[in-house]
C-alpha cells in the first residue's frame, strides 16, 4: 500500500511515456518546443511494464492512466496497453491525449485492453485552436473523438481549459457540443504547467467564472448521487440530466485532502504531486544488475518512503506559489 503521513492512499498511478508532443499549446510550452530528453534516458517498454506490475501486485494501485507528453507518440504504446491489461489484478486503463492519431489508433488499443481516453481540447474555433497549439490540426482531434466513441472507449472525457482573451466566451458552445455528441465535458483551471513560466494567477479563469458562463444558458445542478471522494472533478446534472458537465477548480478549490495519485516520470522518477520539488529515482535501481527479485523489494521500499513523505497539499492555493523548474512534459497530467 502506499500511503502517506495523512492517511490518503495512492491507488491511482499515473505514467508518462514520453516527454515530446505534437503541439505546442501556449500554457504549456514555446513554441520551439523544449530540449528532449535522451533516448537512453526514457524508462523502456519492458521497465514501464515492470514498474507497473510492482505497483499493481504489490503497493494497491487500482488504476493506472498512460499520458505524456503525447502518449500516442510512443511507439510501444498498444503493446504495453495489452501487457498491462494481462496484470492481475487488471488495473483499470485510461490514456490522456491531445486525439491527433486517435483515429488510427483507437480501435487498436480498445482491442488492447484501454477502457477509455480523456482528449485535450480547447476550442471548437479552427483560428483559436491554431493560436492555442501554434497547430492546424482541430479535425484530427474531432475524428479522434469519433473514433474513441465508436471503438467503445467510454466514457469519453473532454479536457478543456479557458485563457483569457482567446476561449473564455466558448464554454457555452464547448458544453452543447459536448452533449449532442456524448461526451463528457470537464472544465479544467489552468494551472502552472508551462516551462516558460508565464502562468499568472491573476489572469486565471477561475472555476466560478466557468460556472457563471455556463449558467447564461443552462441549468447546472450539483450533482447529489455520489460523493465527490478523490475524483477532481466537480460535476453538475445540466438542464435536469442525463448530461453532466465536471469543473476541475484546481487552484481555486484544491482537492488535495483526498489525492489518491502518485507520479511515474518518462524517465522514470517517482513524483508524489504534480507539483513536487523532489523526485525519487526508480530508474537507476532497475538498472542496476541485481537479483531481480531484490531490485523489485527496492523498489518497492523507494516507492513507499516516496509517498511516505507527501505534502498536505500542491501549493497551489498560495498566491506566492512559484512553477516547478522541471518541464511538466516528462511528467504528465
Amino acid at each position: 500500500m502506499l500511503i502517506d503521513t495523512h492517511g490518503r492512499v495512492a491507488t491511482d498511478l499515473r505514467v508518462s511515456l514520453t516527454d515530446r508532443c505534437n503541439l505546442r499549446c501556449t500554457y504549456c510550452m514555446p513554441e520551439e518546443g523544449l530540449a528532449w530528453l535522451a533516448k537512453s534516458d526514457l524508462l523502456t517498454d519492458d521497465e514501464i511494464v515492470r514498474l507497473i506490475r510492482i505497483a499493481v501486485t504489490r503497493l494497491g494501485v487500482t488504476e493506472v492512466r498512460f499520458t505524456g507528453g503525447e502518449p500516442l507518440l510512443r511507439p510501444g504504446l498498444v503493446g504495453i496497453v495489452d501487457r498491462v491489461a494481462r496484470l492481475a489484478p487488471r488495473p483499470r486503463i485510461s490514456l490522456t491525449t491531445n486525439g491527433i492519431g486517435l483515429a488510427r489508433t483507437a480501435d487498436a488499443l480498445r482491442e488492447a485492453g484501454l477502457d477509455r481516453v480523456n482528449v485535450s481540447l480547447d476550442t471548437l474555433r479552427p483560428e483559436v485552436f491554431k493560436a492555442l497549439t501554434r497547430r492546424d490540426r482541430l479535425s484530427d482531434v474531432t475524428a479522434g473523438l469519433a473514433a474513441a466513441s465508436c471503438a467503445g472507449l467510454a466514457p469519453v472525457k473532454v479536457n478543456t481549459v479557458l485563457m483569457p482573451g482567446l476561449n473564455d466566451d466558448e464554454a457555452p458552445d464547448l458544453l452543447a457540443w459536448a452533449l449532442d455528441h456524448d461526451y463528457e465535458l470537464r472544465f479544467i483551471e489552468q494551472m502552472p504547467l508551462d516551462a516558460q513560466h508565464g502562468w499568472q494567477r491573476t489572469g486565471m479563469i477561475t472555476a466560478g467564472d466557468v460556472l457563471a458562463s455556463l449558467r447564461t444558458r443552462f441549468a447546472l445542478e450539483p450533482e447529489q448521487s455520489q460523493e465527490r471522494g478523490s475524483a477532481p472533478a466537480e460535476r453538475w446534472i445540466v438542464d435536469g440530466g442525463p448530461g453532466r458537465v465536471g469543473v476541475i477548480g484546481s487552484v481555486t478549490r484544491p482537492f488535495c485532502a483526498a489525492c489518491d495519485r502518485t507520479r511515474l516520470t518518462a524517465d522514470g522518477q517517482v513524483r508524489n504531486c504534480l507539483f513536487a520539488r523532489e523526485e525519487t529515482d526508480l530508474r537507476a535501481t532497475l538498472r542496476s544488475g541485481g537479483d531481480p527479485a531484490h531490485v523489485d523489494e527496492e523498489v518497492v521500499r523507494l516507492w513507499r518512503a516516496a509517498m511516505w513523505a507527501k505534502k498536505p497539499g500542491s501549493g497551489l492555493d498560495d498566491p506566492s506559489f512559484l512553477q516547478p523548474d522541471r518541464p511538466m512534459s516528462a511528467i504528465g497530467g
